[in-house]
């Protein structure tokens, strides 16, 4: 229910246009979760430095938790919902899968969307560099070595020079 002004949006998410009519205070988060039903991004810290709710802006990971979605207006936004293609997996989240890196899962979405860019910028990490780039993205349960180790694997299984 609206109780303010309303603001237009229209946006691309998970590669398809989206409009809508929002209230100048909503969060991306609230909006992907309550309005498009993409519930992968978990609201847990709403102060910016769990990870859970992470998305790309622009190819960019966001806290969707702190970034409001009038901020997205003409930008392309990508959750976990839109990285399987054609009904199979992204070669990174079959790394998880296949390296047990998923315990609970709440962390899981924000930690491969993150993954995801390091890929892009560092096409085959190793751990340490790995361990750099997903801090600030905590998991309460693996103890990181499972993720670690799948991300290192998915670099590896990713053809070189492809959008990752």
């Amino acid at each position: 229910m609206t109780t303010g002004p309303v603001l237009h949006i229209a946006l691309t998410v998970n590669g398809r246009p989206v409009e809508a009519d929002i209230e100048p205070r909503d969060v991306l988060l609230d909006f992907l979760r309550d309005r498009l039903g993409l519930t992968g991004a978990k609201r847990s810290c709403d102060m910016q430095v769990c990870g859970a709710c992470t998305v790309l802006v622009d190819r960019l990971p966001v806290s969707a938790c702190c970034t409001l979605a009038y901020e997205t207006r003409g930008r392309d936004v990508l959750t976990i919902e839109g990285l399987a293609s054609e009904g199979r997996l992204h070669p990174l989240q079959d790394a998880f899968v296949e390296h047990a890196a998923i315990q609970c899962g709440f962390c899981t979405p924000g930690m491969i969307l993150t993954a995801l860019v390091l890929l892009r910028e560092t096409p085959t990490p190793d751990a340490g560099q790995v361990k750099d780039h997903l801090a600030g993205t905590l998991c309460r349960c693996t103890g990181y070595w499972k993720i670690i180790d799948a991300i290192v694997d998915a670099g590896r299984r990713l053809p070189s020079g492809a959008d990752r």
